[in-house]
């Protein structure tokens, strides 16, 4: 099992920067993946952004890139995403979450953080 806590978030204005973390713990070992996402009130599950566990290869939706940035720190199984240049259409709680090797989703899910960007 693989448990994850995501933590930064906050109420910020539009321009400003944050930087969220996700701790994991557990069966880190098999993780091939980690996602961050968010839902925003009375829409979908957007996806924002993976990084590869072991390569630290990065991939982002169009609506945040040149923005967010991700990372991790591989000794500490902890992820970061740098969130810069905040707007009020970012507003939404951000979970991260882990795929496993071997797999084709994210198995296992934070409790969410949120993050609210005033205008």
């Amino acid at each position: 099992q693989v448990q994850l806590v995501e933590s930064g978030g906050g109420l910020v204005q539009a321009g400003d920067s944050l930087r969220l973390s996700c701790a994991a713990s557990g069966r880190t070992f098999n993780t091939y993946a980690m996602g961050w996402f968010r839902q925003a009130p009375g829409k979908e599950r957007e996806f924002v952004g993976r990084i590869k566990w072991s390569t630290d290869n990065t991939f982002y939706a169009d609506s945040v890139k040149g923005r967010f940035t991700m990372s991790r720190d591989y000794a500490k199984n902890m992820v970061y995403l740098q969130m810069n240049s905040l707007k009020p259409e970012d507003t939404a709680v951000y979970y991260c979450a882990a795929q496993l090797t071997g797999t084709v989703k994210y198995d296992y899910w934070g409790q969410g953080t949120q993050v609210t960007v005033s205008s």
